[in-house]
């Protein structure tokens, strides 16, 4: 797969100043983020891996955006990766309000200076406000559209570093989608956004003979690779013969839309690391939860795995 390096994304992010935010918070469930009422927005893992294989010229960079609630109803944490050929992370904390006519605020806080580089728990309290970049809009019956000013946006930025290149100023969550449009994604043009999905995280086993694809089934040489644990967008992992040597294969989980006829299909594939190349694949519904393949040489088997958050 060929990823495309953003040029004008990386300018605007040497454009502002380095910041960071890395310390890890304290995760909720999604129930304990409810407890005095109100609905979750939104929890869990979401991957662009689909918009990227899909955009065969243009320059689209992998994106993982992680969102945990917090115990304390209405906040959220939101860390943004970007791993282009310049990676960059940044975290958020997110706190909803919802007004008595319906509609929907999302304000974004950033970390206070002695807490960017630290291990403690997060405390919501010293957290810095940035209302100026505020979201604003409605909830629907699965997700959200809000939007911030980018005019009133636009004078706070500067000051916050490097991190504001990763700072949302458009979401659109509707169930398994999680379009985000973020603040560098405007040197990208007025329709550029992250179109992310909901990752769903597999677990398995695969069985690998020892002679590779040229081996004898009957031989019954196989090299058992427990405990596989992979996402389903793009997940990937390298297999492994019995002594823990690289196998040279891998396998690879991922969504994708087939153009003739536009449909959708979960999909595991068996992949050549030396080239790259796909040597089989196997297809199964989108909703699916469970999924496999069995050749003469390699056998897999894979089911959702009863524990959605990725350790």
């Amino acid at each position: 797969m060929n990823i495309r390096k953003p040029l004008l994304f990386l300018c605007m992010v040497l454009a502002l100043a380095l910041a960071g935010c890395k310390n890890n918070p304290p995760r909720a469930d999604a129930q304990a983020a409810v407890s005095s009422g109100q609905r979750a927005l939104f929890d869990g893992e979401y991957d662009n891996h689909e918009q990227v294989v899909r955009a065969d010229t243009a320059d689209v960079t992998p994106v993982r955006i992680r969102i945990s609630p917090l115990s304390k109803a209405g906040w959220y944490v939101w860390t943004v990766d970007f791993s282009g050929s310049s990676p960059l992370s940044a975290r958020w904390l997110m706190r909803s309000f919802k007004s008595v006519n319906g509609s929907l605020t999302l304000t974004p806080y950033r970390a206070p200076t002695d807490a960017v580089a630290s291990e403690k728990e997060i405390d919501p309290d010293s957290w810095i406000a940035l209302d100026a970049c505020s979201l604003h809009g409605s909830a629907t019956a699965d997700g959200l559209d809000v939007k911030a000013d980018l005019a009133s946006c636009t004078t706070l930025a500067p000051g916050i570093g490097a991190s504001a290149a990763l700072l949302p100023i458009d979401i659109h969550h509707d169930g398994e989608r999680l379009d985000v449009r973020l603040y560098a994604d405007q040197a990208r043009g007025p329709d550029a956004k992250v179109e992310a999905r909901r990752v769903r995280w597999f677990e398995g086993w695969a069985a690998l003979h020892g002679g590779g694809r040229s081996g004898d089934a009957s031989s019954k040489d196989w090299h058992m690779n427990r405990e596989l644990r992979l996402g389903s967008e793009g997940g990937r992992m390298a297999l492994k013969w019995r002594d823990g040597q690289s196998s040279g294969y891998s396998l690879m989980l991922e969504r994708a839309t087939y153009r003739d006829g536009n449909v959708p299909v979960l999909k595991l594939s068996v992949l050549e690391d030396a080239t790259g190349s796909t040597i089989s694949y196997a297809w199964a519904n989108p909703e699916a939860s469970r999924i496999g393949i069995s050749l003469g040489w390699i056998q897999v088997g894979l089911s959702l795995s009863a524990h959605q958050e990725n350790p």
